[in-house]
């Protein structure tokens, strides 16, 4: 067979220029239709990312509107800048305060007296004792670090908040001591036990020495608390920050004598600003819901998603969460969105937001506004509150039954609490141990109480300034039971509640011995019969049902029949879920787009089997034209045979005419 190089060499005609047009006749009408094909499903493929990113990008404004906080928020406000306050709407209330700050928090310098160098002069040797809050070291001074710098090293490498250096004075070289926190509780305290066998004379390792009793250093910054009254109350911080003195507010005080007026008020403007941000994201997902599947009057076509059931289905289901009444609310005065000023522009299908009328509602009607858009659930006992819900928690209304209160845990003394009580060097320390995991020491005020109450309110004074349990979050009460005996009980809720004594100074004086606590109850109980876990005041439901996952706090003594709580979903929180759904990997998106990609790998497929058959087609042709052409070759050489014979023939007639 004769190579398409050589096609039309016996017929002029038959040639590869014919072969090409005839194939690309042949393979036009099914490659056009390929990738008319291709081309509507990578530009639906498109459209529907489009969708879906607007579709997400209202998730993020309703995940904010559907926390209950952020419907609330708050704004506080500090007529002097030298009192800097800051707000947690979870926990703000609107109020009024005086703040006059007395003195700022200050961090205790000490200073030794002056050394002819820092690096030679011996300071004497012995066991130097140093503390700073609840942090204590025993470091050894001996041949190897007896000067000043060498004092200085071991101090700072003890990591207990103190730090220490050496300072030149020009008249000779001093140590000098800082406790690295501020407060008095961060005081510094030394003590020596100095090889000489003096410890407190001034000379050898006790001239370090500064306690209570001996102060061998000078001073030169004393340890202060920071005080402030708040409407005439005095209150006291080891450092400058006054956090959640008043529910949800933090104060920073920056200079002393200064007085500063604190308002605090709830920012309606805040919070319409976040329904604004949900608004002007529905109105640019309803935008493009419009271009995508909209008719062009000027072009008369519909967009390329026009009459596509995603689409529709879309719009459907958020006009369904975002039209109708919120389950729950049918007798409440807010009810709708169009009851909060945000109702529907028939003609675009976006929303239009009334912020004056919104900020109105807000303001008369703040639980129904927040149920419009959070989670909330409203409880009929004032002893329950809800906390949160959970995703298997659905709308409901819910019976409340608990079988256990929680109770606290603590310890009660041996004998009644005497009056006159003397507490002395031998008996003014008590060692503690709170909720399993603070371990911590109070100091009495030495002195002789006239009443057992008297005593009691010294305790409780000591356990209110003690910086470790204020440092871990907790608390314990004082007080007498009925037969007049010390009874301490820990502020926490629950099994992990529980207050021991680990050690008592000659406990008889105060009816105390060693003892270890009764541990607190956690709150059992039901809710609508499902089961829960209690966990201190807080009731899990864990069983399964309509309310599954919500967390409810009981507060007080009180068991049984505590009324119920109604769970009500608000247009936030089921927006977000309803975007989850469609934006989802299951979601009526993602599988349209999972057919449309379907469709380009069938359309690929398709391709190579054509080019497969277009290949055999010119195969065809080849072989069918060169065996024409061949043959076409053969009829010409014959033609030329013939002619030439009669050419011959023609001399030899004429001749014989």
């Amino acid at each position: 067979m004769a190579s398409i190089s050589s096609l039309g060499i016996g017929s002029g005609v038959l040639n590869s220029d014919l072969v090409d047009q005839l194939v690309r006749a042949e393979r036009a009408p099914t490659e056009n239709r390929l990738d008319s094909r291709a081309q509507r499903a990578e530009t639906l493929i498109s459209a529907y990312g489009t969708l879906k990113s607007a579709i997400t990008e209202l998730r993020l404004p309703m995940r904010q509107l559907s926390a209950p906080d952020n419907l609330k928020a708050f704004s506080a406000s500090s007529s002097n800048e030298d009192v800097a306050v800051t707000v947690d709407s979870s926990k703000a209330g609107r109020g009024t305060y005086n703040v006059e700050v007395l003195s700022l928090a200050q961090s205790q310098s000490l200073a030794s007296d002056p050394f002819a160098d820092r690096d030679s002069t011996s300071v004497g040797t012995g066991t130097l004792t140093i503390s700073s809050g609840d942090n204590t070291a025993s470091l050894t001074i001996d041949g190897s670090n007896n000067t000043l710098q060498g004092l200085a090293d071991e101090i700072n490498g003890a990591g207990i908040g103190v730090s220490a250096g050496v300072i030149d004075t020009g008249n000779g070289f001093r140590l000098v001591l800082s406790s690295e926190s501020t407060g008095e509780a961060n005081a510094v305290s030394i003590s020596v036990t100095d090889d000489d066998g003096v410890s407190d004379d001034g000379a050898g390792l006790s001239q370090f020495v500064f306690n209570e009793n001996t102060q061998n250093m000078q001073e030169t910054v004393a340890a202060q608390d920071a005080r402030v009254k708040i409407n005439g109350i005095e209150i006291s911080r080891s450092t400058n920050s006054f956090a959640d003195v008043i529910d949800g507010l933090s104060f920073e005080a920056k200079a002393e004598g200064v007085s500063s007026t604190i308002k605090v008020e709830q920012d309606f403007g805040a919070v319409a600003d976040r329904v604004g941000a949900f608004v002007e994201k529905f109105n640019a997902l309803q935008s493009t819901i419009n271009g995508l599947s909209g008719f062009n009057a000027e072009t008369g076509q519909g967009g390329i998603l026009s009459g596509d059931t995603a689409i529709r289905s879309v719009q459907s289901q958020l006009r369904n969460v975002l039209g109708r009444v919120v389950p729950g609310l049918e007798n409440a005065s807010v009810r709708t969105l169009a009851d909060a000023g945000i109702t529907t522009n028939f003609e675009t299908g976006g929303l239009t937001f009334d912020r004056a009328k919104f900020e109105e509602q807000l303001r008369n009607n703040p639980d129904d506004v927040t149920a419009l858009f959070a989670e909330q659930g409203r409880t009929t006992n004032a002893n329950v509150e809800f906390l949160s819900s959970g995703i298997g928690t659905t709308r409901g209304n819910y019976a409340i039954d608990i079988t256990q209160a929680a109770t606290q845990g603590g310890v009660l003394g041996d004998t009644a609490l005497a009056d006159g009580v003397v507490i002395d060097a031998s008996n003014d320390e008590i060692e503690f141990t709170v909720d399993g995991s603070t371990n911590f020491s109070i100091q009495l005020t030495q002195q002789t109480y006239s009443s057992a109450q008297d005593l009691v309110a010294e305790i409780q004074s000591q356990l209110d300034s003690n910086a470790a349990l204020s440092a871990a979050g907790q608390s314990v009460r004082v007080g007498l039971d009925a037969n007049g005996v010390l009874q301490f009980t820990s502020g926490a809720f629950g099994s992990r509640s529980n207050v021991s004594v680990m050690s008592v100074e000659n406990g008889a004086a105060l009816g105390l011995s060693v003892k270890t606590g009764t541990l607190g109850k956690d709150v059992a109980g039901t809710v609508n019969g499902q089961e829960a876990s209690g966990d201190g005041r807080t009731l899990a439901v864990t069983g399964a049902g309509g309310a599954q996952g919500m967390q409810l706090q009981v507060a007080g003594y009180t068991d049984g029949d505590l009324g119920r709580v109604n769970y009500i979903e608000g247009i936030g929180e089921q927006a977000v879920n309803l975007v989850t759904d469609i934006v989802g990997a299951d979601g009526i998106l993602d599988t349209k787009t999972e057919s449309l990609n379907r469709d380009l790998e069938r359309i690929e497929e398709e391709r190579i089997r054509l080019e497969d058959r277009i290949e055999s087609y010119r195969e065809r042709l080849v072989s069918q034209f060169s065996a024409a052409d061949s043959l076409i070759s053969q009829l010409n050489s014959t033609g030329d045979y013939l002619t030439q014979q009669l050419s011959a023939l023609a001399p030899q007639n004429n001749r014989n005419n």
